[in-house]
């Protein structure tokens, strides 16, 4: 399309099949991607003028919505995270509901830290963005490694962790 027949409002409206389709492989649940497909249709609309025309509208609508997916995700996980401030810093999910830990559940995470540090850096760092919070993809995405690759290390370390885990209790 050329810029001066291009119009704006008309693409959003083409790319909303499309723009459903990914909001629900991103969510998994229809309700949340619907949710997800308006939010990202509002901000669109209210950007309108940061659009630069002759650029790839779908792609830039398309990053919009991964964009909010992420920081919308993000934000659930920092509500939900327990943040241990020990020296390795690892964040884990915890229960809203669990109050305190116990003395065991306490000394069993303490074991798992240490196993988990004596592990390489490679193995180490995908595990621990795991267990904040990041989704496979953000975290091939920010190590610059291939999506098998970081869903093997985290396999990897579970493993190691079940095994040496094992006769622990």
């Amino acid at each position: 399309m050329k810029s001066s027949s291009f119009n704006f409002r008309e693409s959003l409206v083409s790319v909303q099949s499309d723009l459903l389709h990914f909001a629900y492989k991103l969510t998994s649940n229809s309700e949340e991607a619907n949710d997800l497909l308006q939010e990202t249709s509002l901000k669109v609309l209210d950007n309108e003028d940061k659009f630069t025309p002759d650029t790839n509208f779908k792609g830039w609508v398309y990053t919009i919505m991964r964009n909010i997916f992420i920081n919308n995700y993000r934000k659930i996980v920092r509500e939900q995270t327990y943040v241990d401030t020990t020296d390795n810093l690892y964040h884990l999910n915890s229960s809203q509901e669990s109050g305190f830990e116990s003395t065991d559940s306490a000394h069993d995470l303490k074991e798992m830290k240490a196993i988990v540090g004596k592990l390489p850096v490679e193995y180490r760092q995908p595990f621990s963005m795991y267990v904040a919070g990041f989704k496979y993809r953000e975290i091939a995405e920010k190590m610059d490694l291939p999506l098998g690759t970081v869903k093997s290390r985290i396999h990897f370390t579970r493993q190691r962790l079940q095994e040496e885990l094992k006769d622990y209790r």
